[in-house]
């Protein structure tokens, strides 16, 4: 008779050999009390980075709405203004003319606001007012010709030093004659601080008081736009390819590698390919935003790329085999399933590639793109620059009026940004679908 084999037979030498464990043992409750121990001080390493994350955040941003702030405001004096036409070298009858433009041109409407202005200060009167104070003379004399041969009494655009005085801050320069003209102003209740609408409407200019941010700003949007419509399509058709149609051979792994290595190339590489391409070959204009966009969509094409294979991959293989099994084409499985519950991921990508590109200043250095430009730009071909080129060159300037300039160009620049994360989550979340 054959004899029946034990069921502890087919256990494991060792673990039929292994003792229970003994959790009242002293070693044990050590170990146990080390391991909560170790889990506690991750923990709370943990929380101290995310603090600290906030905390430099939070300095940051306290830090650019301290400085930045007063940047959007303007300090304006009132001055009493003798317009005669001698002075002014204008007439009524030459407003009234066919040749108004020419003779606005030829006017001395500087000379009249600086003579005015040692009229009410003395010698160095001149230094209380802005380079771009006689453009309130200007607008007044064209609004109301009526004006020539009176004494006019109009608010003008204080000078950089004295507009530091009026918001409590010292200016690099000698403060004596500022405060002594400032509290003059008081006095007199001549002075006044509103918000200033021409940052946000012109463009650059050497008189801090005067710079504006819009040239910039017009840039940045250029460029954009040439970087979203050229990264963005091509980049998703990319990953579509790789992703859904190439074969799997050497060719396609060295591609998917070079993709890889490219997202992770410094930004200064790409611009110098740039300025070879674009400017060297093929003679694009310089400080263009067509040249910007384009440089900054090499950059970002790679970014897309990666964002939208993982999205791509991310995509159920039923809801593929579901299309199929129903009578989809491939090419109806890839565009009308595959694609549309993958773009939520690819639009995650594209932010970050543009967030990225718009952040840049590196390639745009080597592409002329930190010109003065004192005028918008009115097209993808004309010289322009962008907000942080804008900010880079304002940094630079050694009048301490520009500093504030600097941040409150950086508030603008963040918030054109939170701008653009906005319309991309909508979009994201719009077209979001669950499975």
């Amino acid at each position: 008779m054959a004899s029946i084999a034990s069921p502890m037979a087919t256990v494991p030498r060792g673990l039929a050999a292994k003792a229970p464990t003994d959790w009242s043992n002293p070693a044990m409750k050590r170990r146990i009390r080390g391991r909560y121990a170790a889990e506690t001080r991750f923990r709370a390493l943990g929380f101290i980075a995310v603090a600290a994350s906030v905390l430099f955040l939070a300095f940051l941003l306290v830090n650019m709405a301290i400085n930045g702030i007063p940047g959007f405001f303007r300090t304006e004096i009132k001055l009493a203004i003798p317009i005669t036409a001698a002075k002014l070298n204008l007439t009524q009858a030459q407003l009234a003319g066919p040749d108004k433009e020419a003779a606005l041109s030829a006017a001395d409407f500087a000379g009249v606001v600086t003579a005015a202005a040692v009229t009410r200060f003395g010698d160095k009167g001149a230094e209380f007012v802005s380079d771009t104070g006689w453009t309130a003379l200007r607008e007044a004399v064209t609004a109301d010709p009526s004006l020539i041969g009176k004494t006019v009494t109009l608010w003008v655009p204080a000078a950089g030093n004295l507009d530091l005085v009026a918001k409590g801050k010292s200016p690099s320069a000698d403060i004596g004659p500022f405060k002594e003209a400032y509290a003059r102003l008081e006095t007199d209740d001549a002075t006044r601080t509103h918000f200033n609408t021409n940052f946000l409407s012109a463009a650059d200019s050497s008189d801090p008081v005067s710079v504006g941010i819009w040239g910039a700003f017009k840039g940045s949007m250029l460029t954009m736009f040439v970087t979203l419509v050229l990264s963005f399509p091509v980049g998703v058709l990319s990953a579509l390819y790789l992703e859904e149609y190439a074969p799997r051979n050497w060719w396609t792994d060295m591609i998917e590698v070079s993709i890889n290595n490219l997202a992770a190339v410094p930004s200064i590489i790409f611009g110098l390919l740039g300025l070879a391409v674009f400017l060297g070959t093929f003679g694009m204009p310089r400080s263009a935003p067509i040249v910007g966009g384009l440089t900054l969509a090499l950059m970002t094409m790679p970014v897309i790329v990666i964002a939208g294979r993982n999205a791509i991959k991310a995509v159920a293989p039923s809801i593929r085999d579901a299309a199929l099994g129903i009578g989809a084409s491939p090419i109806q499985v890839v565009f009308q399933h595959v694609l549309p519950l993958a773009l939520p991921g690819i639009l995650t990508g594209t932010i970050i590639g543009m967030a990225r590109a718009l952040g840049e200043t590196a390639p745009l250095l080597l592409i002329g793109m930190r010109a003065f430009v004192g005028a918008p730009p009115s097209g993808l071909t004309q010289p322009a620059t962008v907000l942080p080129m804008q900010v880079y060159l304002w940094s630079n300037e050694v009048n301490r009026s520009f500093v504030e300039k600097t941040s409150a160009a950086i508030i603008v620049l963040l918030l054109f940004l939170l701008l653009m994360n906005g319309v991309a989550i909508y979009l994201r979340n719009k077209f979001e679908r669950r499975w």
